[in-house]
């Protein structure tokens, strides 16, 4: 057979390589990330219970105002251990522990999400707009946000609640004013870097308006900090409204909370361990989990700045 007479082999015609986004690619080191699965399991578990708050209060047939003070206190009025019918124990008032610290879960959720939001939107705008327009002001929202910053927490709410009255709208309002001047400042000082790159000079060149700028050109790029800081924001909020509900400034008992819980076993934790442990414990894995969260958000979205 003579070379002539070859014939050239086929040629596969490769596959179309699919790009991947930011966002794609975050997800994907998210799903990969041990600590994140772990936590963001933790949360839903959390979400799912408190949703089920009601549910679970039938299955055990108490509520969480309900006094049991013939079966859920001691001969000497002491709260009574875990039991076959007070799983987690029992309060000062002989009320249902379980019940009490899952509908806990549930204030401590709403509020620490509904204060994120409020918060996030506010630094968001606020950011924004003294970051992108500069001069008076920049110089007029950056001073207002320091104001915020460093005015002392607890006294403002001490003032707040003592002329409007304890309330969970008040708790959310107090904790979404201390929290949005943060954000805020994040994102003023991204916005600062972002507005003087050369898509933003070619957009304003080409006639657009300032708005479109902000929410086409500058926006998009503050979408990852913005996430990663609302996800870290949350356990903030949430430490907060337990702050608030121990010192007796979050909301009105007998709406239970895990702070106002906590502020009632004081009296009670040598004698009453399992009073203090368990909201303390509610407390302390919601904030972890959330945490841990935010963490690796923050690692998916910039490998770079991650833990190592």
């Amino acid at each position: 057979m003579s070379l002539t007479e070859l014939k050239p082999l086929p040629v596969e015609e490769a596959a179309p390589v699919a790009g991947r986004g930011p966002l794609a690619l975050a997800w994907r080191r998210l799903r990969r990330d041990p600590a994140a699965v772990a936590s963001a399991t933790v949360i839903a578990v959390l979400v799912a219970v408190a949703l089920a708050a009601p549910l679970i209060a039938a299955l055990t047939g108490h509520g969480p105002a309900d006094q049991y003070r013939d079966t859920g206190l001691t001969p000497d009025g002491l709260p009574v251990p875990p039991s076959g019918r007070f799983w987690l124990g029992t309060d000062n008032l002989g009320r249902d522990v379980l019940v009490r610290v899952v509908y806990g879960t549930r204030i401590s959720l709403l509020v620490g999400v509904a204060a994120t939001v409020l918060a996030v939107a506010a630094g968001l705008v606020a950011g924004l707009v003294s970051g992108y327009f500069g001069g008076a002001v920049d110089t007029a929202l950056a001073r207002f946000m320091d104001v915020v910053l460093s005015f002392p927490f607890l006294l403002f709410a001490i003032a707040l609640v003592s002329i409007a009255g304890p309330s969970l709208s008040v708790s959310v309002a107090v904790i979404a004013f201390f929290s949005w001047a943060a954000v805020g400042r994040i994102v003023r000082g991204q916005t600062l870097s972002i507005r003087e790159r050369e898509y933003i000079e070619a957009a304003r060149s080409l006639g657009a308006s300032d708005l479109r700028i902000m929410a086409v050109d500058v926006l998009p790029n503050l979408i990852a900090p913005v996430i990663v800081y609302g996800t870290l924001l949350i356990p903030v909020a949430i430490v907060f409204e337990a702050t608030l509900s121990f010192l007796g400034l979050g909301v009105l008992p007998p709406t239970p909370s895990w702070g106002n819980m906590l502020a009632d076993s004081l009296q009670y934790y040598q004698v009453a361990w399992w009073f203090a442990l368990f909201p303390g414990l509610a407390l302390l894995v919601t904030t972890l989990a959330f945490n841990l969260l935010g963490d690796a958000v923050r690692d998916a979205l910039a490998p770079g700045s991650g833990r190592g």
